[in-house]
């Protein structure tokens, strides 16, 4: 099948790319001769600026296909977990974001060094990485999903392995050109675009349906749903749709109000607090209030971006789903070899009409490009602040300008890695047919379950020793992993470990990890902010900064 995509919208899509590309060469021009500059933007970034690119990051490709997804297959309560995102933006910033400023780290785990020792933030930070390759290259996948459709217009495994090709290249070439700083002007344009791209789209899905705003209330209100227990004569179920809050106790769904108020305030408690991805944006604010200002205003500015994007789903759901409603005797939707999961993507290219289509289409690029540049920053300034320096420092040490390399470097060795890790995302989200959505979020909690226990044992109590906190990064790991669905059948454990939705599962591997790292005794106090612990800690870091 040929491309729908004609000559007015290519050139709107090439107009983008020269556009991105400028951008990237003129941020380019700024010498950066240190460390700082390079992964902190010399803590120089607006606030404004650093909430636009918090929400780029934590969005992006997943967001701008998942939610669709998400809307067209079910309800509201994806919405309804922006509460656990403000809570979690809240406690991060009383109790953690602070301490990162008075210690000046270039990344979050030399927090783990002051109390623990460097073993300990070597192992957090490793632990990062990890879980970051996981989930970095799950929305690589996703974003790939949308630019094989764009330019093979199929979703076969040879076209998302080149569109992941095309992603990691394009994307890895704007990051290079100028660090963080260049990262986060990008993420303002991109988020720009495809936000932009989902008004667009709203716009003309809206004005194709024939029907009232009360109609369409109506309709997903009550909207019938087939039941393997229903049998012929039997009045047609229905659902809400519409549903903001779910208050069921039914442990499959990642949404319901006790998800939202545990695992899914957990995960965004690691992803504002804990991962370098995020709190490297945060840190290149002029202080900590800067950077408050910039969390909290990112989770609730995220509220009506979600809310749009879970609408376009429900509009969908409208005209492929309910063909009574429509004047005529409906749409069918169009398939890509059966693939369900592009129901968004199958919108903009069969129905939108040309220049409209180039404008959502470009949309889609900004999402993959936003996706996959957030990651090589934080992830190099891991590598090099956390490994490479101190390796090197203990030796011989080296000039500013060796470490900015050697950053470049790292980004081209993560590059690789996260283009690896999304087609293998290709297979494991087809085994375990999740929602695009629930797919990107669950594999986030690798990380998270041991990060979480590990600084929650820092924070909150006096225990916990260097081997301890190693076991417990490496036991929230392991716990994760034993809950997904190809583990659980191929050693053949009881259905009901797979059973649990994604908060569940982290909120165990939490526990666990806490339970672990608690063993551990290190004879130390809990972290004071008056102490000669956060003295030391300083006078060290400064030491270090170039």
């Amino acid at each position: 099948m040929t491309s729908p995509l004609t000559l007015i919208d290519w050139s709107i899509i090439a107009l983008y790319v020269a556009a991105v590309i400028g951008g990237g060469v003129a941020l380019s021009r700024q010498p950066t001769r240190s460390m700082s500059e390079y992964f902190l933007g010399g803590n120089q970034m607006s606030a404004w600026l650093v909430m636009f690119s918090v929400i780029a990051t934590t969005q992006s490709a997943a967001t701008f296909l998942g939610g669709p997804d998400y809307g067209f297959r079910g309800d509201y309560t994806y919405l309804g977990a922006s509460v656990g995102a403000i809570l979690a933006a809240l406690v991060a910033t009383r109790y953690l974001l602070g301490r990162f400023y008075e210690l000046k780290v270039t990344t979050v785990y030399e927090l783990l060094a002051v109390r623990y020792g460097e073993q300990a933030k070597r192992a957090a930070g490793g632990m990062y990485l990890i879980g970051r390759v996981f989930a970095s290259g799950a929305r690589v996948y996703i974003a790939a999903i949308a630019v094989a459709m764009m330019l093979f217009f199929n979703v076969e495994p040879q076209s998302v392995i080149l569109a992941v090709c095309v992603i990691a290249v394009f994307s890895l070439g704007l990051t290079l050109m100028g660090g963080v700083r260049s990262v986060i002007w990008s993420d303002l344009g991109q988020f720009i675009v495809y936000f932009g791209a989902a008004l667009i789209a709203l716009f003309s899905l809206w004005s194709q349906l024939p029907l009232t705003l009360t109609e369409m209330i109506a309709a997903l209100r009550e909207a019938p749903v087939e039941s393997l227990s229903q049998t012929a004569g039997d009045p047609p179920q229905v659902v809400n749709k519409l549903m903001l809050f779910d208050f069921s106790l039914d442990f499959a769904k990642p949404f319901t109000i006790w998800a939202i108020f545990t695992g899914v305030f957990l995960l965004n408690l690691g992803n504002f607090g804990l991962d370098q991805d995020t709190t490297q944006r945060l840190l290149t604010c002029r202080d900590a209030k800067a950077a408050s200002r910039a969390m909290i205003a990112s989770a609730l500015v995220s509220i009506p971006i979600v809310f749009v994007f879970v609408t376009i789903g429900q509009l969908l759901h409208l005209r492929y789903e309910r063909p009574e409603l429509m004047a005529s005797a409906g749409e069918l939707l169009p398939e890509f070899n059966g693939e369900s999961i592009t129901v968004f993507m199958s919108y903009i290219l069969s129905e939108m009409p040309a220049g409209v289509r180039g404008l959502a289409t470009a949309g889609i690029v900004a999402a993959a490009i936003s996706t996959m540049t957030s990651g090589l920053s934080a992830m190099s300034s891991v590598l090099i602040s956390d490994f490479y320096r101190p390796w090197r420092e203990a030796r011989s040490g080296a000039d500013p300008e060796h470490y900015v390399f050697a950053g470049r470097c790292g980004m081209v060795l993560f590059a690789f890695l996260l283009a690896a890790m999304a087609v293998l995302c290709f297979y494991w989200q087809r085994y375990t047919d999740m929602a695009l959505l629930e797919f990107a979020l669950a594999v986030m909690a690798f990380a998270y379950s041991g990060l979480i226990g590990v600084f929650f044992t820092s924070v909150c109590s006096k225990r916990g020793s260097s081997r301890s906190v190693i076991v417990a990064l490496i036991t929230g790991f392991v716990v994760i992993l034993a809950q997904q669905s190809y583990v659980v059948d191929a050693l053949g454990l009881p259905v009901l470990f797979k059973s649990l939705s994604f908060p569940w599962q982290l909120l165990i591997g939490v526990g666990a990890s806490i339970i672990v790292c608690m063993v551990g005794n290190s004879g130390q106090s809990a972290i004071d902010a008056g102490g000669a612990e956060i003295d030391a800690g300083v006078a060290e870091n400064d030491a270090h900064r170039l």
